[in-house]
C-alpha cells in the first residue's frame, strides 16, 4: 500500500502524458504515450505497481523546485559526503514553432544527476510494471542500456553505468565526484515499431537542455500577468499548459486516477479525460495567465468531438483526449489504491450524464477568447449556435449538475444559471457567430431563465440561493451568480448567500466545502474534504464585492496548502490539512488564477464583474 502524501509529488509533462516524481527521486506515476494510457509506473496507487528511483545510497535530505519558467524539476540531495542534483523532465522534442510546445515529443523521460560537492554514491532502481501493474516485463541488456518487453509496448532504458542487478528490476550503482554528470532516459515504443538503441549521454543532456529552453521560451512569450501573486499565477498557467494534450487541444482535469477525496472512501475517480466544463474554465484562466493562442485548437477539438450535438440531444459532458465518446468505467482489482482507498477506477461513469451547465461554460469561454478566435470557422460557429439553441430548449429539464451527482437528476441552480450564461454570451457574440437573427428568441428565453432563477433559486428558509430549486441545501456553486455577471456582488441576496456559505459551508481552516455530503444528495457514501476551487470562488466574490481584505485572507488560506513546488490537488482534508484527490488538479489552479486576477481588478478599481457581456456589447 502506498501512503506517501499526495503533496510529496511533483508533475512532469510533455503535453502528451504525465509523470509524478516523489520528494526522494522516485517516479511514482507514468503513463505512455498519452495521459490516459495504461501506467508504466503506478506505485502511488500500489507499491507493487512499479517505480523508478534515483537517489543517494546513504541517508539524505532533499529540497526541490522547478527550473525557473519550466516544468523541469530539480531535486537537490544533501548527504554528509556530498551534494547531488537530480533533474527530471519529459522530453518536449524539437519544434520550430514555440507556440506548439511538445508537438514532436518522443515519449521519453529524461533524468540527469550532477554532483556539486564532495562525492555521492548513487543507487538507481527501475521496476516497470506496465498495464497498471499487471505485466512483469522481460529484461534484456543492450549497449548502454536495457530493453523491457511485456504488454503492448517495449521500454528502452538508457544507462550511464553497467547494470548491477537484473531480476524483477534493473539496478545500477555508481559514484560521482564533484563536477561530474551522468544521464538516464526511458523511451517507449509500440510493438511492431523499430526498437531504438539507447540514448547517448550527450543526447540526453541535449534533450534536457532543449526541453528546459522550450518551456522558458513559451513562458516568456505567453505569460504577461503582472498582478498580485505573479509567480503563483504564472506557475499555475504552466501547470494548466502541462495538462493539455497537444495533438488535439484537449485539456485533462488532472494527471491521475483514483486519488481519493476521503481516505478509505469510495469517491475515487479517473480524471485523465477532457471535461467540457473543466477545459472551458481552463481556457478562460489561460486568458489571464498565459494568453492562449491555442484557443482555435481547443474549439476545433470540441467541435469535432461533439459533432453529433443538436438542440434535441444533450452535449456529452466529457471526452477522451483523442475525442473518444465511450469512457465506460471499470475497476482495477490488482491495485489497492493510495492508502488503501479503493476501488481504483479507469474510465468515468459520468460520461453519459446530462449536465446542462456545459453549454454556458463553452460559450463563456468562447466569449472570453473571442479576440483570439477572430473570424470563427463555419463549423465552430454552427457548433456554438447549436449550444445556445440547446440551452434554450433544454434548460427546464433536470440534470446531474456540476458535481456529477450519482443520484436522481434535479433542477440544480447552477445548471439553470449556465444555460442563462450560454444565451447571454451568444447574444453578445451574435455578429461574430453570424446569428443576429437568433437574438430576439435568445433574449426572450434568457429573460425566462433569469426570472425562474430569481423566483425558485432563492430559498427563504436558507436565506440564500441554494443548490437546487425547492431545497434549503447550500452549494458553493451559487457563488458563480456574481462571477458570471448574473447579479452584482453587492446585491443583498448575493451578500446573504456569501455569508451563509461562510457560516455553514466553511471549515475551521476557513476553506469551503462544495456542499454538505451528509444530506445524501449525491448518492455516495462517506464525506470529502474542502474544495479548493470553491474556496477561490469565495475569494473572487469577496473581491468583486469590494471586500478585498477578506478576499486576500481567503486566498492566502487556500494557497498556503500548495506543496513545495506550487501544486494543488482537488481538496484539503479538514482535519489534517493534507491534500486529497487527483493531482495536480486543473480546477484548483484555475481558481487560483481567477481569484488572483479578481483581487487585482478590485484593488485597481476596475471591478472584475460589472454588468453582463450582453449588456456591455456594442
Amino acid at each position: 500500500m502506498s501512503d506517501l502524501p499526495i503533496a510529496d509529488h511533483a508533475l512532469l509533462s510533455d503535453r502528451h502524458s504525465a509523470a509524478l516524481v516523489t520528494r526522494d527521486g522516485s517516479i511514482a506515476w507514468l503513463c505512455f504515450p498519452r495521459f490516459d494510457s495504461e501506467s508504466v509506473f503506478a506505485s502511488i496507487l500500489d507499491d507493487a505497481a512499479g517505480h523508478w528511483s534515483i537517489r543517494p545510497s546513504t541517508l539524505a535530505t532533499s529540497t526541490r523546485s522547478y527550473v525557473e519558467g519550466t516544468m523541469a524539476l530539480q531535486t537537490t540531495f544533501h548527504t554528509d559526503e556530498g551534494t547531488l542534483e537530480l533533474i527530471d523532465a519529459l522530453e518536449l522534442g524539437d519544434s520550430s514553432d514555440p507556440h506548439r510546445l511538445g508537438e514532436n515529443a518522443p515519449h521519453t523521460l529524461l533524468r540527469g544527476v550532477h554532483c556539486t560537492r564532495g562525492r555521492v554514491t548513487i543507487e538507481m532502481t527501475c521496476r516497470p510494471r506496465p498495464e497498471y501493474g499487471l505485466v512483469v516485463p522481460v529484461f534484456a541488456e543492450i549497449d548502454s542500456g536495457v530493453v523491457a518487453t511485456g504488454g503492448s509496448g517495449r521500454l528502452t532504458l538508457s544507462l550511464p553505468a553497467p547494470v548491477t542487478g537484473l531480476g524483477g528490476e534493473i539496478r545500477v550503482r555508481f559514484t560521482l565526484e564533484a563536477g561530474q554528470h551522468r544521464y538516464f532516459a526511458l523511451q517507449r515504443t509500440r510493438l511492431g515499431e523499430p526498437l531504438p538503441g539507447a540514448y547517448t549521454q550527450d543526447e540526453i543532456a541535449t534533450g534536457l537542455a532543449s526541453t528546459t529552453a522550450s518551456w522558458q521560451e513559451w513562458s516568456a512569450i505567453h505569460q504577461s500577468y503582472d498582478g498580485p501573486w505573479r509567480e503563483l499565477v504564472h506557475h499555475s498557467g504552466r501547470v494548466l499548459q502541462a495538462l493539455s494534450y497537444q495533438p488535439t487541444g484537449a485539456i485533462v482535469a488532472a494527471a491521475t486516477t483514483s486519488l481519493p477525496e476521503e481516505i478509505g472512501g469510495e469517491r475515487n475517480w479517473d480524471y485523465r479525460y477532457s471535461w467540457v466544463r473543466d477545459a472551458s474554465f481552463t481556457m478562460k484562466a489561460l486568458w489571464v495567465a498565459a494568453c492562449p493562442d491555442e484557443a482555435h485548437e481547443f474549439f476545433d477539438f470540441m467541435t469535432a468531438a461533439a459533432a453529433h450535438s443538436s438542440p434535441d440531444r444533450h452535449l456529452q459532458i466529457m471526452f477522451g483526449i483523442g475525442g473518444e465518446h465511450d469512457l465506460s468505467e471499470r475497476f482495477l482489482p490488482q491495485l489497492t489504491g493510495w492508502r488503501g482507498s479503493g476501488p481504483v477506477r479507469v474510465g468515468n461513469g459520468a460520461w453519459d450524464q446530462p449536465q446542462l451547465d456545459v453549454y454556458g461554460e463553452l460559450l463563456d469561454a468562447a466569449f472570453r477568447l473571442s479576440e483570439q478566435l477572430g473570424e470563427i470557422e463555419p463549423a465552430t460557429r454552427t457548433f456554438l449556435v447549436a449550444l445556445a439553441d440547446a440551452a434554450a430548449s433544454q434548460w427546464q429539464q433536470p440534470d446531474n449538475g456540476i458535481w456529477e451527482i450519482r443520484g436522481a437528476p434535479r433542477h440544480f441552480l447552477y445548471s439553470k444559471l449556465m444555460c442563462w450564461v450560454a444565451l447571454d454570451r451568444a447574444i453578445a457574440m451574435a455578429e461574430q457567430l453570424h446569428a443576429t437573427d437568433r437574438v430576439a428568441e435568445w433574449s426572450t428565453m434568457a429573460a425566462q431563465i433569469r426570472a425562474t432563477i430569481l423566483e425558485k433559486g432563492w430559498n427563504e428558509e436558507a436565506g440564500a440561493f441554494t443548490q437546487s430549486f425547492d431545497s434549503p441545501d447550500l452549494d458553493a456553486a451559487a457563488l458563480m451568480l456574481p462571477i458570471v455577471g448574473f447579479l452584482p456582488a453587492s446585491d443583498p441576496r448575493v451578500l446573504a448567500t456569501v455569508d451563509a456559505i461562510i457560516e455553514r459551508l466553511t471549515d475551521t481552516r476557513g476553506l469551503v466545502y462544495r456542499y454538505q455530503t451528509d444530506t445524501g444528495v449525491d448518492g455516495l457514501n462517506g464525506n470529502e474534504g474542502t474544495f479548493l476551487l470553491c474556496t477561490f470562488w469565495l475569494a473572487h466574490v469577496l473581491a468583486a464585492g469590494g471586500r478585498s481584505g477578506e478576499a486576500r485572507e481567503v486566498f492566502e488560506r487556500a494557497v498556503s496548502h500548495t506543496n513545495d513546488v506550487g501544486l494543488l490537488a482537488e481538496e484539503i482534508d479538514s482535519e489534517t490539512g493534507e491534500q486529497l484527490g487527483n493531482f495536480p488538479q486543473a480546477f484548483s489552479h484555475v481558481g487560483l488564477i481567477n481569484a488572483a486576477w479578481a483581487i487585482d481588478q478590485a484593488e485597481s478599481h476596475f471591478p472584475a464583474n460589472e454588468g453582463t457581456p450582453a449588456e456591455n456589447a456594442p
